[in-house]
């Protein structure tokens, strides 16, 4: 059966953070994601979870300075340290919020350091957050993203994802795979999730062009919400879209394409 997350930084806007919870829920949603809590005191969106009876499926590791544009620090040599400290972070919200996976946005190749300087330093800052995860029963994810939306992001394609996972040797090391970001890179999207399944720990959706919600774009949801089940994907579906006319006005895909919200 297909299981529907909301993604809370996208879905909900109309609500301040906090209270996006509330209306996932009556929405008929059972789980919510989000790109970062550390805005806020985990103890404030533990008690949303629990008052409005929802799951956290994933949240992202601390990704460096947001809002000045910076999208990870994994590949950054100069910033290590400041890394593995937000690992530590991370599991201190995760725990809290007994979340099962933390998604790493490995960021955008910094100016003057070499592809190949990067992918090293980004081999070992993965390592060192599997295994600290591993330790607490938490799954890492890294996540393929286009080059359009985010230029000179260093991880674009299903292949390097996958290339980095086994160069770092971690058996707790997965790919997040954003159905949007793949269809703008690579296309062929049944046989990439087909053949790239067990290391597939999460799935997101929007549809293209614009990142609308399915049925919005060129991407045959209908088709691959069927597909997703036939090859045995059996974890969750993050809702990361941006609605064309508000979140509650736009859901009606979901029955559209024959899913429910629980």
């Amino acid at each position: 059966m297909t299981k529907l997350a909301a993604n809370l930084t996208m879905l909900f806007t109309e609500q301040p953070f906090l209270e996006r919870f509330q209306a996932a829920s009556q929405a008929g949603f059972r789980a919510v994601e989000f790109l970062f809590p550390y805005a806020f005191a985990s103890e404030q969106i533990a008690d949303q979870l629990r008052t409005h009876r929802l799951q956290l499926v994933l949240h992202n590791l601390p990704a460096g300075n947001w809002d000045a544009g910076e999208r990870g620090i994994a590949c950054h040599p100069d910033r290590v340290a400041e890394f593995r400290a937000g690992v530590d972070e991370a599991i201190r919200y995760a725990r809290a919020l007994e979340v099962p996976q933390l998604n790493c946005l490995v960021g955008i190749l910094p100016p003057g350091v070499s592809r190949e300087a990067a992918r090293e330093v980004l081999v070992g800052n993965l390592k060192y957050a599997a295994t600290r995860l591993k330790e607490q029963g938490i799954r890492l994810l890294i996540e393929p993203i286009n080059h359009f939306d985010i230029p000179g992001f260093f991880l674009n394609t299903t292949r390097q994802a996958v290339e980095l996972i086994l160069a770092t040797g971690s058996d707790n090391l997965f790919v997040q795979y954003d159905i949007y970001h793949m269809q703008r890179m690579e296309g062929e999207l049944a046989n990439t999730l087909k053949a790239n399944l067990s290391l597939i720990g999460h799935v997101q959706l929007a549809d293209n062009p614009g990142r609308g919600e399915p049925g919005s774009g060129e991407i045959n949801y209908r088709y691959l919400f069927k597909w997703l089940e036939t090859i045995g994907y059996r974890g969750w579906i993050g809702c990361e879209y941006k609605p064309q006319a508000g979140t509650v006005a736009g859901l009606g895909w979901i029955t559209q394409h024959g899913l429910q919200t629980a």
